[in-house]
């Protein structure tokens, strides 16, 4: 069969499973198990045995046990009071910058995201105090909601970042190198919003009414203090990371054993903590997980009717230019961010943008950056915006609104996609730096 034929049907029925409603691991494996059967007409025993050996060897793999440690030391952070400590530790520090307490939304969720790797709970435990302490000092409700929303998705971007981790472990790319190679692109982001917030606030100062209240160097000094907890923390994971002590999943349970600790100390630690925490972790890692190993089989299906390969030939064959293809691949990576969530977009398209990408020329360490920035794009796109949705919760505020306000953010991730395009040395520097590689 035709191989753009082929691929229609595949996609005919993933938007058909998956606009049904049907949850995400289920519409997958039914799209696999559908093309087997209907296109190659596999027997159910067959199919058995193909999806029983992906289960075994998505379940045996050591990377993705970061995932749900990663997902638990965010849990537990989420619970106490390390975020009022973030808020309150940047508000001296940021106080006589244009545009005042909006910048602890950016350099609230920058580092909290070091130690996350969740783009919503990046949003939701930063916007839990924010939100509420900038309505009451009068800050222009737009620009708080849409600097949240926008720098809360560096939780995808500032490494340790799940989606990265499962790219890592599907293009079986290092994911001490992918860790490394979102650092500069993310606070190129940081940046950007912030800049971006100091000029709207020099044009309109009144979006950001200046505090008569000044800080002296003691209690600058005091701010740092209050925020050792999460520097402490992002030292230890990323540390033992770069340092070659741990790998990826050594370093997420020596962070879950360091927040564990901090929580103990500064006795917040309760048993209600400790379970709540805990469930939760498992709920989302089941979730992922399960969603994994039907985009395996689904990749693995997919590689019996050829579609990846065919569908690269076939676009080689049109002799794109490589920034073609990429300009290509972004408007397809926005357009599935307005119907699905960051682990889903990566884990369905990656059989076949990966192939693409890598007879284009393209370094697949800089493509794991790329997909991530897009990614994030859809955590702010309408209608199925994650980080619209959380601060929609937070805020009580339509999506509309919400979605409106995150707009120009989004404009300023899109120009840091052509940035990290133009200079990819921006995402492959640092790893080349650190481990001795060659980009």
């Amino acid at each position: 069969m035709d191989a753009l034929v082929t691929g229609l049907i595949v996609l005919t029925l993933i938007f058909f499973f998956l606009g049904t409603g049907t949850w995400v691991f289920a519409g997958l494996l039914m799209v696999g198990v559908t093309g087997l059967a209907l296109l190659l007409d596999f027997s159910p025993q067959r199919i058995g045995v193909i999806l029983s050996k992906i289960m075994v060897r998505s379940a045996s793999s050591w990377e993705l046990a970061a995932i749900p440690m990663f997902v638990w030391m965010g849990e537990l952070i989420f619970r106490t009071d390390i975020s009022d400590r973030l808020f309150r530790g940047l508000t001296p520090l940021v106080n006589r910058i244009p545009g005042g307490l909006l910048h602890t939304n950016v350099l609230g969720c920058t580092l909290f995201a070091a130690v996350s790797g969740s783009s919503a709970a990046t949003t939701a435990t930063v916007g839990k105090i924010t939100t509420s302490e900038l309505a009451a000092r009068k800050y222009d409700v737009n620009l708080s909601i849409g600097s949240l929303a926008g720098a809360g998705s560096l939780g995808l971007l500032i490494p340790p970042s799940i989606v990265m981790i499962i790219y890592g472990v599907l293009a079986e790319v290092s994911i001490n190198k992918l860790f490394a190679a979102g650092v500069l692109p993310g606070l190129l982001i940081a940046g950007l919003y912030s800049a971006y917030i100091i000029y709207r606030c020099v044009r309109q100062p009144e979006l950001a009414p200046r505090s008569s209240e000044g800080y002296s160097f003691v209690q600058c000094l005091h701010g740092i203090w209050l925020l050792m907890p999460i520097l402490l923390l992002v030292c230890v994971v990323l540390g033992s990371i770069y340092s070659g002590l741990a790998t990826p999943s050594e370093a997420a349970g020596v962070g879950v054993a360091a927040t564990m600790v901090l929580i103990i100390v500064t006795g917040q630690f309760s048993w209600t903590i400790f379970t709540e925490s805990l469930m939760g972790a498992v709920k989302v890692s089941c979730m992922v997980c399960s969603i994994l190993v039907a985009a395996a089989f689904l990749s693995t299906a997919m590689g019996y009717l050829h579609v990846p390969q065919d569908l690269a030939h076939a676009i080689g064959s049109l002799d794109l230019s490589p920034y073609v293809l990429i300009l290509i691949l972004a408007l397809f990576y926005i357009m599935l961010g307005l119907f699905l969530d960051g682990i889903s977009i990566t884990v369905m398209s990656l059989p076949i943008t990966l192939p693409l990408i890598l007879q284009a020329g393209f370094d697949p360490l800089w493509f794991g950056v790329f997909l991530v920035v897009m990614v994030e794009l859809g955590q702010v796109t309408p209608p199925v915006g994650f980080n619209l949705f959380v601060m929609q919760n937070l805020t009580g505020h339509p999506i509309g609104r919400v979605a409106r306000a995150a707009a120009p953010f989004f404009i300023l991730m899109s120009i840091a996609v052509v940035i990290l395009t133009a200079v990819p040395e921006l995402a492959l520097w640092l790893p080349a730096t650190l481990f001795d590689t060659v980009p």
